[in-house]
């Protein structure tokens, strides 16, 4: 670790944690205070995870949220599961398999489909090419609320929506409280719990507590990673995107009010390392791997003029699925590199307010819009396509654009262990095993598994993609523990990993394993009386929680595989 930057860190955390200290105590003076055995700040896939985890082992839970839906990457942010290509048989936990069987099964029981889709075991709503099971975020809402229901009812569970974080209180390194504030009604709760969880999605809790953590891009130094930079840089971090969701209804103008900054970003030429092939809003991108020009197209009527269409790539409902009439048009979640957006971080530079990128984010998300609807080149040579549809009813945002941004990276804590890029990457491992097959480091307290490309976007810092074949992995438990404070536990994408391995730990199965995994283990720690490093260190206590972990449905290894 870079002492200058470990210092950087604890600095900008502790002084704030003292100030925010004096204000807490402020704060609970006039706010009513709840307690549970966990509070969980956060309310996205992870916090969802830890609370059925938690629920499951008869514990109560306060899990906050601080938009009006949980679930986070697949709901507010409208993002259908990105997934590995062997999640129908193996590579996730029982009770995300049982969240993947409900979105189907909710589709079959409620919505009209043809008999041809509703015999198909596989059934992918929205048939689209990125996923296997690409479905509108209500739906994934409605299978998280059934899932929790039956805690909700049991009074094991409470849900504080519209809440975020404001203030914690920390005496001799364990988090005694965490205060939280009501948007809406401006209402602040005091929550106390002997166990706190960050499930947050940009590991708010980390400052809030003077937990040291780290943000953006570690030096190689720090590391030793290949793709890692020579000097670190706090504030080069993966695009975040604000996604939408359209239909076309051919013949109808749906164009939206130009937006304020579009000529800025129809103009707008990427600055990058290697070099972007030309404007942002184009049908034209780098290539993830190979870095060079790639021509994409774009048709919302039918296949397009080869290669990939992306109207068709994330979408949410394919017409062919339901019954006639159902829809009129397929619809399309936008998440491209088009509405990628990397002028300013969101953490770590104390000179950008957060408020700035996610207003620009939502402008340059509108602007695409405004393009594809009125200058786009179309297939037959024409521009636009003017019934195109915002459909801000599906995702209930500001701006018509989904609730939350999409985000990629997160503050992450300084952890018992850090994966690094040597443990997972396959150019960095090489070619080893039977038949070409490929290895990732045997963490031997594995508490879950996951599989993805190490697949970062362009970043803040002006890097284009780092996409690297990944190895099929474990999740460490020494990668959920803090280096000092006892009663916190990470369940999003702020636990310990580098820079260059959240690429492959920040996607949906994983996250949901992390925060399941963190639920399993502060229910563990408050029945033994021990504190989850201790059950660490403690071979048979390991031993034990492993065997909890698989009891569950929690896999912690996997067979053999090749890399991705």
């Amino acid at each position: 670790m870079n002492r200058r930057r470990f210092i950087r860190n604890t600095a900008l955390a502790l002084p704030l944690g003292v100030c925010r200290g004096r204000l807490h105590a402020q704060e609970r003076s006039r706010s009513a205070e709840f307690n549970a055995d966990v509070v969980i700040i956060g309310g996205g896939f992870g916090g969802c995870a830890a609370a059925l985890a938690l629920c499951r082992a008869g514990r109560r839970v306060i899990l906050t949220e601080e938009t009006d839906w949980i679930g986070g990457q697949v709901t507010s942010q409208a993002v259908p599961p990105d997934e590995h290509p062997w999640i129908e048989r193996f590579g996730c936990t029982r009770s995300y398999r049982q969240f993947r069987d409900g979105v189907r099964t909710f589709y079959r029981d409620h919505y009209p489909l043809t008999a041809q889709a509703r015999a198909n075991l596989w059934l992918n709503p929205g048939n689209g090419s990125v996923s296997r099971l690409c479905h509108e975020p209500r739906v994934a809402l409605a299978v998280l609320e059934q899932m929790l229901a039956p805690f909700l009812s049991g009074n094991l569970l409470r849900i504080l929506l519209n809440t975020g974080p404001v203030s914690a209180e920390v005496v001799s390194d364990r988090v005694r409280t965490v205060t939280v504030k009501d948007s809406r009604a401006g209402r602040l709760r005091a929550l106390s719990a002997p166990y706190f969880i960050d499930a947050t999605e940009l590991g708010d809790l980390l400052p809030l507590t003077g937990t040291e953590y780290v943000t953006g891009a570690e030096s190689r130094n720090d590391t030793g990673e290949e793709h890692a930079p020579e000097e670190a840089q706090p504030g080069n971090q993966q695009a975040f995107t604000w996604c939408f969701a359209v239909d076309h209804c051919d013949g109808e103008d749906h164009t939206i009010d130009r937006p304020e900054e579009y000529a800025f970003w129809r103009d707008y030429v990427p600055v990058m390392t290697p070099p972007w092939p030309g404007r942002l809003l184009s049908w034209e991108m780098s290539h993830p791997v190979t870095l060079k020009p790639r021509s994409l197209n774009f048709d919302p009527t039918g296949p397009g003029s080869g290669g990939l269409n992306l109207f068709t790539y994330r979408r949410l409902a394919d017409p062919a699925n339901f019954t006639p009439g159902t829809y009129r048009s397929g619809i399309s979640l936008i998440n491209w590199p088009q509405n990628d957006y990397w002028l300013g971080p969101l953490v770590g530079d104390p000179t950008v307010a957060a408020a700035v990128p996610l207003r620009r984010s939502r402008q340059l998300s509108r602007s695409l819009l405004y393009w594809m609807q009125t200058e786009a080149p179309r297939p037959d040579g024409g521009t636009g396509w003017p019934g195109l549809r915002l459909r801000a009813d599906l995702l209930d945002g500001p701006d018509g654009l989904a609730k939350a941004p999409y985000i990629r990276e997160s503050r992450r804590i300084l952890a018992e262990f850090t994966v690094r890029e040597e443990h997972v990457s396959a150019e960095t491992r090489g070619n080893g095993g039977e038949g070409g097959t490929l290895v990732a480091e045997p963490f031997p307290d594995s508490v879950g598994v996951g599989a993805y490309r190490i697949d970062l976007h362009p970043s803040t810092g002006g890097n284009n993609y780092i996409d690297l074949g990944c190895l099929p992995f474990q999740i460490p438990l020494g990668a959920l523990l803090p280096r000092r404070i006892e009663n916190l536990l990470p369940a999003c994408k702020n636990l310990g990993t580098t820079h260059i391995t959240n690429g492959s730990y920040r996607l949906h199965p994983v996250e949901w394993n992390i925060g399941e995994a963190a639920g399993a283990l502060a229910a563990r720690a408050l029945a033994i009386g021990e504190p989850p490093r201790q059950i660490r260190r403690d071979p048979t206590q390991l031993a034990e929680f492993q065997r909890i972990l698989r009891d569950q449905g929690l896999e912690l290894e996997w067979p053999r595989l090749r890399a991705l």
